[in-house]
């Protein structure tokens, strides 16, 4: 059985929903193009890391303003993960999620679990454990960037099955070495394959390193966009080979 996953390098206009989900339908076409089953987009790819903005910006998957995604999912039998932050009843602080749109109509909605110490002021972490789903006969579990420097959270992955890692960052060009190395280690060592989907350009004043990758289980390098830029990262995996591409994805102004 086929599997054929990619990251959205994406860039986000600050605080926009409306045109960055624009940006988003953009790449669900380019994808389902290419025959991609499973989409991931950066952190907070719905709003762009605006910290300050979080709880303004909160929303749930079922918010009226994300409908064509939903429908993009359904209409492509593509799975899609989109970042956003969400605010959940009762809680003091909105949590840095990510949405997961499935073709059958449905959504999940998992909560970064590993807050960096810049965010705690205006963000609460999630429940610990492993967050999976079921695609093409492979178990994936989801990060989000800070999560993917705790070996505690790719261990969780694996000891719930998953053999794909799939981490949705804003990543510098500063912080991109230690970030992708462990990834790869995470491939290498526990035998997972990682996808890191990076930011295409700078989001809440960080300059993105993009080079959004994906490392097979074993650690060899798949495919790496060269840099900073709007491209899909696709990765697909055929009677236990991998082989992947980078393809640009104009965007409308």
């Amino acid at each position: 059985m086929s599997i054929c996953i990619a990251a959205a390098q994406s860039p986000s206009v600050p605080g926009d929903i409306e045109a960055n989900v624009r940006t988003h339908l953009a790449f669900i076409q380019a994808a389902h193009q290419a025959g991609v089953h499973l989409l991931m987009f950066p952190e907070l790819s719905l709003t762009g890391y605006e910290l300050p903005l979080l709880r303004a910006l909160s929303m749930t998957p079922g918010d009226a303003r994300l409908a064509p995604i939903r429908a993009a999912a359904a209409a492509t039998g593509m799975t899609v993960i989109a970042g956003a932050p969400t605010l959940d009843a009762g809680a003091a602080q909105p949590c840095i999620a990510s949405f997961e749109f499935k073709p059958d109509g449905s959504a999940s909605t998992y909560r970064k679990q590993y807050v960096h110490s810049s965010e705690q002021e205006h963000a609460q972490p999630g429940p610990l454990g492993a967050h999976c789903g079921m695609l093409e006969g492979q178990r994936y579990a989801q990060a989000i960037c800070f999560d993917l420097k705790h070996q505690a959270h790719a261990d969780a992955a694996v000891a719930a099955g998953a053999s794909l890692y799939l981490a949705s960052v804003l990543v510098s060009k500063n912080g991109y070495a230690d970030d992708s190395g462990k990834l790869r280690q995470y491939a290498e060592a526990l035998k997972l394959g990682t996808l890191l989907a990076n930011h295409a350009t700078p989001s809440g004043g960080y300059d993105t390193a993009g080079r959004s990758a994906f490392w097979a289980p074993g650690g060899a390098l798949v495919a790496q966009a060269d840099g900073p830029g709007s491209y899909l990262l696709i990765a697909q995996e055929s009677n236990g080979s991998w082989q992947g591409r980078t393809v640009p994805v104009q965007l409308q102004d």
